[in-house]
C-alpha cells in the first residue's frame, strides 16, 4: 500500500525557525562565503522544518554545504529530500523518484546517518551493520562511498567543534561505511569481521551471499535501514527477483523490519515498484498459510519532473532516402562536432557497442580528437579502460565519450553538460535516464539532442520526444513466481539450519514477486529440489534439499525445537554451501559461437544472443560474406554460404526492443497523425509537428512520408491503435511473396506474434517462412507460388491457445535450449563451479543440451516450466500477443491487408531491415531509393 507526495515544500505556512536563519546567515557571510543572488534576511525557508528533524551537528553541517542553493531549491532542501527525509526519519518505508542530480543519495541517507551520528555520541553504536546499501552496479557502490565521505567527514568535524571553530579540521567520523562486492579481497573481508562497517554497501548477489555467511549475517542482525539504488534497474528483471527474497530473508534474520527506501530517476508505474520495494507482511493466519498477507506501507516520493529538460530532435536531411550517404554522414558528424565544441562534456550514447565505437573513429578521424580528450566506454572494454574513462568524465578532462548502455548509471559527472543519443534509445524511460546524466548539479537545465539517422525512427523518436515533454515514463514489467530464483533461496534457507517447511513458504511469500506463488508452483518447485524424479542422480543433478516430517524424540532424524510431525527442509550434501556461495546470482554467462560451413570451413564467430534471433534459413552477413544458418551443436554453428540478402541485421542481438507503452504511444501517435492529413492535408500535419521539439528537416520527413503512404496504398494502409495492416507484395522477379504486418506493438510482441503466424503458414503451405523482425511489425516470406490469407490467420487466432501454440512453436528451437541452459544454472541443476573447476557458458549449453530431452520428460518438471514462462512471458510478450488476439476476435481491432506492387513507404524498414546506427549501408541505400522510385512513379500515374 503506498501513499504519495509530489516532495514539494514541507511546512510552507509555518515561519522558518530561528536556527535555520541563523545558521544560513552565518553560512553566507565573510569573506570566504560564496555569492548569492537572494537575500538571506528574507528568502523563503518554507522547509525548515525538515532540517529542524536533524542533529545540530547535521544541521550545522548541511547549510554550511548547501547554502548556495536555497534560491534554486525553493529552500534548504531539493523536492526529493523534502519528501524522503522526514519519511526515513519517521521510520517509513519510501520510494524516491526523482532526477540524477536532484540529490536522491542524501534524501535516503541524511536520517539514516542523523541517526547512527546520534547513536554514536550517545555510546551505542555496536560493532555490526546499520544501513545496507545495495546497487546493481560495483561503481555505484564505489560512487556513492566517496560520495558519502563528505557527509561522513563535514558532520564528525561538526559533532567534534560543538558549533565552534573547528581547530585541526579533521575528526574520525566514528560512522563506518565499506564496499562488499566479488572483488573484495579476503584480507578486507576478515577486516569487516573485526571492524564492521555501520554502512555497507554492496550488490545483491553479494547480499545474497552475506545472508549464509555463517559469521557475518550475524552483522546484519542490526540492520535497521536498506537503500535500494537504480530500482528500475532491478525491478524488471531475475536480479531483482532475487533481491527481493533476499530482503526478506533479511527481514526474518534481522531484531526488527528495516526500513527500505528506493531510488530511481525514471520509473512507472510507482505504486508497483514501491510495492515490489516493501513486499509484505502477515496480518491475519499462520505463518505458511498462502492468505493473510498485505502490502507493507510506502510512501512514494514523486519528484521526477522538478527538472526542466531542454529535448529536441534533429535528422540530417529532409529526404533521408535520396540524400547521398556521404552527405548525411557529413552532415551528422559537423552538427555533432558543433555541439561537442560548444559544450563543457559532452555524452553520446549509441545503441549498440560497434555504433559507440565507430561514432568515436569518425570522430577521431575527421577532428582533432584523440585519447587525450575522447573516448569509448562499453562492457566489452577492459575494466582499465572503463576506470580511465569514468575519471577522466569525473574530472571534466574529456571532450567527448561515446558509450552504449554501461553509463545509463553509475558515477557523477559533474562536469557533464550535454547529452546526445544517436537512434532511438527504445523508450521514454530510457532516454531520461540517458539526458539525465547532464545538468547534474541542482538547478541546472537538463540538455539532450536525439539524432534520427532513418525514416522509422523519425517517428518514434518525435512520439518519444513528445510523450516525455508531457511527463510520460514507460512501465517496468516485473517478472513473477521465478521457480529458478526460488530455488537458489530455498537452498540457502536450508544450508542456514533444519527449518519448517512453513517458514520457507512465509518468506518467499512475503517477497513481491513471489505474492501468487501458489500450493502446486511450490510442490513443484520442492519436487525439483529433493531430487524426487527418476533418472536425475544418473545425469549428475542431485537433490539440493531434504523434506520431512520431523521424528520422534528417540528416532535418528529428530529436532527437538519443533514438534513431532512438523514438515522441516535442510540440506543435502556436505558441500551444499560451498555450491551455494559459488553459484549464487541471476545473471547468465554468454559465449561466442564458432561458425562453419556445412564441410567444415571456419568462417568466423557469432555472439550467442544473436543467434536467439536466427532460424534455420535465416541469412546473416559475417566477414564481407553472407550465409544461411542451418543449424547449431554446442558452441558451433553451421551454415551455406548464399546470395540472398541478409535477414537479420548482425547489430539485433545488440538493441534493446522497443517498450510495450512506448509502442502503444507511438500507433497513438500515428492515428493522430494520420486523422490532420485526412482531414486537412499535409500543412496541417506541418503546423501540427512543428509545436514538438523537432527540427525542420524532421518536419518534413515525416510529413512527406505519410503523405506518400496515403498517396500510394490508401489511409486504411497505416495501422492505427484500432487498425493492424497485412501488406501483400508480389515479387515476381524473385519469384517471392513477401507480407509485411504492419504492428506497431515492439519487438517482442512481434517476435511471438510472427511464431504462430509462420507455423500456421508453414502448416497451410508445406513451406516454411523466412521471418524478419522489428519493433513496428514482421515480414514473411515464402515462394510466389505458395498462396496463403496471412490476414485471415491473424483473424483466426484463438486467444484461449496463444500460450500453448506458441509454447509449441519453440519446441526444438536454439532459442529454447539457451534459457533451458540459463535456467537450469539458476535453479543449480548445472553447476557453473564446483570443487575448484569453473564451467564456461559453452560447456554449460553442452551439459544443458543433453539434460534437456530428459527434462522435457519429467512430469511438471520446475526447471522445464519456468524456461517456458520465462520465454512466453518475459521474452516473447505472450500475455500481450492474447489481449490483441482477443481484440481481433471481439471486432475492436481490425485486421485490415493490402495486395502492392512494392512496399509501401511505411515498410520500407521491414522490407530492408537496414542498420540504423549510423549510416546505411550502401546496398541498403539503393534498396530503399528503388523502392521509392516505385512509389513515386505509381502516385503519379494514378
Amino acid at each position: 500500500m503506498s501513499e504519495r507526495t509530489d516532495g514539494g515544500a514541507a511546512g510552507s505556512e509555518a515561519e522558518p525557525s530561528p536556527s535555520a536563519r541563523a545558521l544560513l546567515r552565518e553560512a553566507l557571510a565573510g569573506e570566504d562565503a560564496p555569492a548569492v543572488e537572494f537575500d538571506p534576511e528574507s528568502v523563503p525557508l518554507p522547509d525548515a522544518d525538515v532540517l529542524d528533524r536533524l542533529s545540530p551537528p547535521v544541521r550545522r553541517w548541511w547549510v554550511s554545504e548547501f547554502a548556495a542553493h536555497v534560491g534554486e531549491n525553493g529552500g534548504l532542501f531539493t523536492p526529493p529530500q523534502r519528501g524522503a527525509i522526514p519519511r526515513v526519519d519517521e521510520g517509513e518505508n519510501c520510494l524516491v523518484a526523482a532526477p540524477t542530480g536532484s540529490g536522491k543519495t542524501l534524501a535516503a541517507f541524511t536520517a539514516v546517518l542523523d541517526d547512527l551520528f546520534a547513536r554514536e555520541r550517545a555510546g551505542e553504536l555496536e560493532n555490526a551493520v546499520y544501513c545496507l546499501y545495495v546497487s546493481p552496479l560495483k561503481s555505484l557502490a564505489n560512487d556513492i562511498e566517496r560520495n558519502l565521505e563528505a557527509p561522513l567527514d563535514g558532520i564528525a568535524a561538526e559533532t567534534a567543534s560543538g558549533g565552534g571553530p573547528d581547530e585541526d579540521g579533521e575528526a574520525d567520523p566514528g560512522v563506518r561505511q565499506a564496499i562488499r562486492h566479488g572483488d573484495t579481497s579476503e584480507a578486507d573481508r576478515r577486516a569487516m569481521l573485526e571492524e564492521t562497517p555501520h554502512v555497507l554497501n554492496t550488490t545483491p548477489e553479494t547480499l545474497a551471499i552475506l545472508l549464509d555467511a555463517p559469521r557475518f549475517r550475524e552483522k546484519l542482525r542490526a540492520v535497521e535501514y536498506v537503500v535500494v539504488d537504480e530500482i528500475h534497474a532491478l525491478a524488471g528483471n531475475k536480479r531483482g527477483t532475487h533481491l527481493s527474497v533476499s530482503l526478506e530473508r533479511l527481514t526474518a534474520l534481522a531484531d526488527g523490519s528495516p526500513t527500505r527506501v528506493g531510488c530511481s530517476a525514471t520509473v512507472e508505474p510507482l505504486d508497483e515498484v514501491a510495492d515490489f520495494l516493501v513486499g509484505r507482511e502477515r496480518v491475519d493466519g499462520a505463518v505458511g498459510d498462502a492468505e493473510g498477507f498485505a502490502t507493507r506501507d510506502c510512501e512514494v516520493v514523486d519528484a521526477r519532473f522538478g527538472r526542466e529538460f531542454d529535448l529536441r530532435l534533429r535528422t540530417p536531411a529532409a529526404d533521408l532516402i535520396h540524400t547521398p550517404d556521404s552527405v548525411a554522414t557529413d552532415r551528422f558528424y559537423d552538427a555533432l562536432r558543433d555541439l561537442i565544441e560548444d559544450h563543457e562534456n559532452t555524452l553520446v550514447f549509441a545503441n549498440s557497442r560497434s555504433g559507440a565505437e565507430r561514432t568515436l573513429r569518425e570522430l577521431r578521424e575527421r577532428f582533432d580528437y584523440d585519447e587525450s580528450d575522447s573516448g569509448c566506454h562499453h562492457g566489452s572494454l577492459g575494466e582499465s579502460q572503463r576506470t580511465r574513462i569514468e575519471a577522466g568524465l569525473k574530472a571534466g578532462t574529456l571532450d567527448v565519450v561515446t558509450t552504449s548502455t554501461s553509463l545509463e548509471l553509475g558515477i557523477d559527472m559533474p562536469h557533464l553538460d550535454l547529452v546526445v543519443q544517436v537512434g532511438s534509445p527504445k523508450s521514454v524511460a530510457a532516454l531520461l535516464q540517458r539526458v539525465g546524466r547532464a545538468g547534474h548539479s541542482p538547478g541546472e537545465t537538463v540538455e539532450g539532442r536525439v539524432f534520427a539517422l532513418d525514416r522509422d525512427e523519425l517517428v518514434e523518436c518525435a512520439a518519444m520526444l513528445a510523450r516525455a515533454e508531457a511527463g510520460f515514463v514507460d512501465g517496468v514489467s516485473l517478472p513473477e513466481g521465478a521457480a529458478d530464483v526460488a530455488a537458489q533461496h530455498v537452498y540457502g534457507m536450508a544450508i542456514n539450519g533444519v527449518r519448517p517447511d512453513r517458514e520457507i513458504r512465509e518468506v518467499l511469500r512475503r517477497a513481491h514477486p513471489y505474492r501468487a506463488f501458489g500450493a502446486d508452483a511450490y510442490e513443484r518447485l520442492m519436487r525439483y529440489l529433493t531430487g524426487d524424479y527418476e533418472g536425475l542422480t544418473e545425469r549428475n543433478v542431485y537433490p539440493k534439499v531434504w523434506r520431512d516430517a520431523n521424528d520422534p524424540p528417540d528416532d535418528e532424524h529428530h529436532y527437538d525445537e519443533y514438534p513431532v510431525g512438523e514438515t522441516l527442509v535442510g540440506k543435502r550434501g556436505r558441500l551444499a554451501r560451498v555450491i551455494y556461495m559459488t553459484n549464487v546470482g541471476t545473471i547468465p554467462d554468454s559465449f561466442g559461437c564458432d561458425v562453419v560451413t556445412r564441410d567444415g570451413e571456419p568462417v568466423g564467430t557469432l555472439d550467442e544472443n544473436y543467434l536467439d534471433t536466427l532460424a534455420p534459413g535465416d541469412v546473416f552477413a559475417l566477414g564481407g560474406e553472407r550465409f544461411a544458418f542451418r543449424y547449431r551443436r554446442g558452441s558451433k554453428v553451421y551454415a551455406d554460404r548464399t546470395d540472398e540478402r541478409p535477414t537479420v541485421p548482425t547489430w539485433y542481438a545488440e538493441r534493446l526492443p522497443l517498450s510495450a507503452d512506448l509502442a502503444a504511444e507511438v500507433l497513438a501517435f500515428q492515428g493522430d497523425l494520420l486523422d490532420r492529413l485526412t482531414r486537412d492535408g499535409p500543412p496541417a500535419v506541418r503546423a501540427w509537428l512543428r509545436e514538438l521539439p523537432i527540427d525542420g528537416n524532421a518536419v518534413r520527413a515525416i510529413t512527406r512520408t505519410y503523405d506518400e503512404q496515403v498517396a500510394y496504398a490508401g489511409a486504411e494502409s497505416v495501422s492505427t491503435p484500432s487498425r493492424l495492416v497485412v501488406e501483400e507484395v508480389l515479387d515476381r522477379d524473385a519469384y517471392k511473396r513477401r507480407f509485411h504486418v504492419h504492428a506497431t506493438y515492439g519487438r517482442r510482441f512481434n517476435e511471438g506474434l510472427s511464431r504462430l503466424v509462420a507455423a500456421e503458414c508453414a502448416a497451410r503451405t508445406d513451406a516454411e517462412p523466412t521471418v524478419a523482425v522489428a519493433d513496428r511489425g514482421f515480414s514473411l516470406v515464402l515462394p510466389l507460388n505458395r498462396k496463403v490469407d496471412v490476414a485471415g490467420i491473424l483473424r483466426d487466432l484463438d486467444p484461449a491457445a496463444v500460450r500453448d501454440d506458441l509454447r509449441a512453436a519453440l519446441g526444438g528451437t536454439d532459442l529454447l535450449q539457451r534459457y533451458f541452459r540459463i535456467n537450469a544454472t539458476r535453479s543449480l541443476m548445472i553447476l557453473k563451479r564446483y570443487k575448484g573447476y569453473e564451467k564456461s557458458a559453452a560447456e554449460q549449453q553442452v551439459s544443458a543440451e543433453t539434460l534437456l530431452s530428459l527434462a522435457e520428460g519429467l512430469d511438471d518438471f520446475a526447471v522445464i516450466e519456468e524456461t517456458y514462462r520465462e520465454l512466453l512471458d518475459d521474452r516473447l510478450d505472450a500475455p500481450r500477443i492474447r489481449d490483441v488476439v482477443e481484440r481481433i476476435a471481439a471486432g475492436d481491432l481490425a485486421v485490415v491487408d493490402r495486395t502492392v506492387d512494392s512496399p509501401t513507404p511505411l515498410a520500407f524498414g521491414l522490407a530492408t531491415l537496414a542498420d540504423s546506427d549510423a549510416v546505411l549501408a550502401d546496398d541498403e541505400s539503393a534498396a530503399l531509393r528503388a523502392f521509392h522510385d516505385r512509389v513515386q512513379r505509381a502516385i503519379e500515374d494514378s
